[in-house]
């Protein structure tokens, strides 16, 4: 059974997008995936298909109105957890987006204006998620970056599954560098060691990379690393 991604979003025109070339492209046209958008505002009953409103209290901006949005959740089939791309979800990792992979789908709300009514997020169970401590216009280039993730963990979609396992985050670490021909390039070198032929040797420079590296440039995750976290 492949994984189904179904995205509510007020700009369906936005996808597949990226996800239509490269591996996830491949994959989409070999049923591996596959995408089905569908646009909020034609859940709008009046004749103007409004689907925002003043905030409640003041304040500025606009927010999706809960019963147009409920509506779009409720009447559009969909696999696996229901999901809401916003600021303030919690963050996503590398170990989440492997959770969403094993299942069996996600419906992904595209979140617009100012927010979402949070009584849609209560009543209809709609786990947020953020990609990063910052703003976007919209929900719609998180849940690119969201399916992109999740896509190339899918079966069959990476060329060889054993590359993913030395990935930054995979244990916990940021990847360790990479190096290929010419051997010298602008007096710099490929290390000795990549080029040894001994392969426990190399397992245990990149080994040593990566832990370099982790603890230089993201000592949160070094820190869980180091208490067993990762």
């Amino acid at each position: 059974m492949s994984f189904a991604a179904t995205i509510l979003t007020l700009f369906p025109e936005m996808f597949p997008g990226p996800l239509g070339l490269s591996l996830a492209g491949r994959a989409l046209k070999e049923g591996l995936w596959s995408l089905s958008p569908h646009d909020i505002r034609s859940f709008a009953k009046d004749r103007h298909r409004t689907v925002d409103d003043h905030p409640a209290g003041g304040g500025v901006g606009m927010i999706l109105k809960p019963d147009i949005l409920a509506a779009a959740i409720d009447g559009t089939p969909h696999e696996g957890p229901r999901l809401l791309m916003s600021p303030r979800g919690e963050p996503l990792t590398q170990s989440l987006v492997a959770e969403f992979a094993a299942g069996p789908g996600a419906l992904i709300v595209c979140g617009r204006f100012e927010g979402v009514d949070q009584r849609v997020i209560d009543r209809r169970n709609l786990r947020e998620i953020s990609i990063g401590d910052y703003i976007l216009s919209g929900g719609e280039p998180a849940a690119l970056v969201l399916l992109d993730a999740i896509v190339r963990l899918l079966p069959g979609v990476m060329g060889k599954l054993e590359s993913a396992a030395e990935e930054s985050f995979s244990g916990g670490l940021l990847e360790h560098p990479h190096f290929t021909k010419p051997n010298l390039w602008e007096d710099a070198e490929i290390p000795a060691v990549l080029l040894s032929g001994d392969h426990k040797a190399i397992a245990r420079w990149k080994a040593e990379q990566r832990e370099a590296l982790t603890a230089a440039r993201r000592p949160d995750l070094w820190r869980r690393f180091r208490n067993g976290e990762g």
